[in-house]
């Protein structure tokens, strides 16, 4: 009988898998060729900076695709110690787990009431929030700059939150995913189901309450999803600690690396280099692909309801 079963399961998909391909038809092909291509532009450069990692400079300027003669584990030592990629990379986990952590509870608050509270101004500020997508945060670099530089002028916590302050840099970080986590999850929790928040209100339950542990714990899949994003995304971030950290010590990993890059000229250290990125790299791969579910359910979950 489960023989029976699988069987017809399996032929069952099989069948909307033959219909789905003729429905499409060529389409299909195309899309396949260009996610091919798509694949190997982004795999093929991380492969090669990998493998780049554990080579000597003249193995790197030799064939690009020769495997190293012994792998150059002192590579990594150096760029963590000499290049002090360590102390960076401690500096951008602080500040990454901080701002997201921040961004994902105001902009889960400030979207839930967007969506689930009608009042007179709902639309012009949810309509505010989506601006934010389209204005290029390089366009306000230097007014942000004198911002920053002017909040550490604020009585007690100027010194905490002013220019060269990674609390600062956490704030501008928030600021800056604010609008597309608000965009992402007002249109999800649109799509939650409104009987269970109301039961609980009527059971006495306060606005807080029915947030913090009822809805948001519905909101799950979509909450991951914007989480990795915005980790993505502010591990990657360049040009806002570029202005904002000036000190050394304040440096997150992204201008550790270019340090390494650009402090010797044509004399700097490429293997030390190539395993910066590849320290960089590997953490937000092992992060993606153990959400990867999760991203996905995510995404999907509110077209699906």
């Amino acid at each position: 009988m489960t023989t029976t079963t699988s069987w017809t399961v399996a032929n069952s998909r099989k069948l909307a898998r033959e219909e789905r391909r003729r429905r499409l038809g060529p389409l299909s092909v195309l899309t396949h060729v260009a996610l091919l291509l798509w694949t190997v532009l982004v795999a093929v450069p991380i492969l090669w900076t990998f493998l780049a990692s554990v080579k000597s400079e003249d193995e790197i300027f030799g064939d690009a695709w020769s495997l190293p003669a012994t792998l150059r584990w002192d590579n990594f030592a150096r760029a963590w110690d000499q290049a002090h990629i360590g102390q960076y990379t401690l500096n951008s986990v602080i500040v990454v787990v901080f701002s997201v952590s921040g961004t994902m509870l105001v902009g889960s608050m400030a979207a839930y009431v967007l969506a689930r509270y009608p009042f007179r101004a709902n639309r012009a500020i949810y309509l505010l929030f989506v601006s934010g997508l389209a204005f290029p945060v390089y366009l306000a670099l230097t007014p942000l700059f004198f911002v920053v530089q002017n909040m550490g002028n604020v009585p007690l916590i100027g010194p905490f939150i002013g220019l060269n302050t990674h609390a600062g840099l956490v704030l501008v970080y928030i600021a800056y995913s604010m609008p597309f986590t608000v965009f992402f999850l007002a249109a999800f929790f649109r799509t939650l189901p409104t009987a269970v928040a109301e039961a609980a209100m009527v059971d006495g339950a306060s606005h807080t309450r029915v947030f913090f542990q009822i809805m948001l714990p519905m909101a799950r899949p979509g909450l991951i999803s914007v989480t990795i994003f915005n980790i993505l995304g502010q591990w990657n971030q360049y040009q806002l600690p570029l202005v904002l950290l000036q000190e050394r010590d304040k440096w997150v990993l992204t201008q550790g690396i270019a340090d390494i890059s650009t402090a010797a000229g044509y004399d700097q250290d490429w293997s030390a280099l190539f395993a910066a990125l590849t320290l960089a790299i590997l953490p937000m791969l092992v992060v993606y692909s153990v959400f990867q579910r999760q991203i996905q359910s995510g995404l999907t979950a509110g077209a699906l309801k």
